[in-house]
């Protein structure tokens, strides 16, 4: 099984004390989100989880615990991007916080360890293409020697987000707009030391340079954990993503970094409110379980296949 922890919420933000704890459990309750009252019982053992995928914009809160992840494979999809707090509302300053954040995390994980995640790209009359390129090249200069991919992606619109965007004053560029800065970030990364790939883009970039990138990749796990896995892409996520089967340990409404092109929290109201609930000890994630709740132990197995390994 991949753990997903989580395209929900920033866990090692501000969950990783939960996390932890589940960790020495062995187990995690998950609500349905379609259904509140159907909670999914999920043991995670390391004879069960092949590995986890951590998505955050603050990993700071884990740096000081990383060993207690020793007997598990993982990574981290870090997204660092050059949005002001207009947009990524309390993610600390970039240069002198999130910048030496990240930098630590790789010296301690190891570079392959950490994916750099400049996403989504959001176009505006404050955040155009030369802000974002500028942008872009700083923090790559910065983060050159530190690790080896960087992912990008453009902003996508939903029920949840298509407001914000809005008082953003967001606008859609033209693809020949869109394939010309590709090609300029694209060279900006080759010149850091990076491959470059794209999260769920219907757009070709290949020509570029950039590849059609899965962030729960097949091959990329298989890298890490030295064994070839048994798996299929994800039936859950959107057509044009390519990622692995997993398993999000997430709750949505409950991320607090206030990202206005955030698609997991329906409005901040939601998210004081399931937040209110966070309770380190609780089996589940922001609640608590109470008799109305159904619980059933999700069948969940060990993806790798043995017969072939790499040494």
């Amino acid at each position: 099984m991949i753990l997903s922890a989580s395209r929900r919420t920033d866990i090692p933000n501000y969950y990783s004390e939960w996390f932890f704890n589940r960790i020495k459990g062995g187990f995690i309750y998950v609500r349905n989100p379609m259904n509140i009252h159907q909670v999914s019982k999920i043991d995670i053992n390391p004879e069960t989880v092949d590995c986890i995928v951590f998505w955050t914009k603050n990993p700071e809160p884990m740096l000081n615990r990383l060993e207690e992840l020793a007997p598990y494979h993982y990574y981290f999809q870090f997204t660092l991007t050059g949005y002001g707090k207009d947009v990524e509302c309390h993610v600390p300053h970039k240069r002198e916080k999130m910048i030496p954040i990240f930098q630590e995390l790789s010296k301690k994980t190891g570079m392959q360890k950490v994916i750099w995640r400049y996403d989504p790209v959001i176009f505006t009359k404050k955040y155009t293409p030369e802000y974002h390129l500028n942008a872009f090249e700083q923090i790559a200069a910065s983060l050159r020697g530190y690790t080896e991919k960087c992912v990008i992606s453009f902003v996508d619109l939903y029920a949840k987000n298509k407001r914000n965007m809005k008082l953003l004053d967001w606008y859609e560029a033209g693809e020949e707009e869109l394939q010309e800065f590709a090609k300029k970030v694209s060279e900006i990364a080759k010149k850091n030391g990076m491959s470059i790939g794209s999260c769920a883009e219907k757009m070709d970039l290949e020509e570029y340079g950039i590849e059609h990138n899965c962030c729960i990749d097949k091959t990329f796990i298989e890298s890490i954990i030295g064994c070839r896995l048994k798996a299929g892409k994800d039936k859950n996520q959107r057509e044009e993503c390519g990622c692995l089967e997993s398993v999000d340990i997430g709750t949505y409404n409950t991320c607090k970094n206030g990202c206005k092109y955030c698609y997991a929290n329906y409005s901040e109201e939601s998210v004081v409110k399931n937040c209110s609930k966070y309770d380190p000890e609780s089996p589940i994630l922001c609640g608590a379980i109470d008799a109305s709740d159904k619980i059933t132990e999700r069948k969940v197995k060990s993806l790798k296949d043995y017969q072939i390994s790499f040494d």
